[in-house]
């Protein structure tokens, strides 16, 4: 009894690894905060670069 235990358990995990392979997580990758702030000051850059855009543009 105890052998086929082992036996069973080591394909039950063998399974659940591959499956869990299949289907990955839905979760967004982690962002630090630093890297937040970097991208919402490159956010405000752009936006402010693309206001100036439009005003040189509506004066032309």
């Amino acid at each position: 009894m105890n052998r086929r235990k082992k036996i069973v358990t080591k394909f039950q995990k063998k399974d659940k690894r591959a499956n869990a392979k299949l289907h990955k997580s839905n979760k967004p990758a982690y962002v630090s905060k630093a890297e937040r702030a970097k991208l919402a000051e490159q956010d405000v850059e752009q936006a402010i670069e693309h206001a100036a855009n439009e005003v040189v543009q509506t004066s032309v």
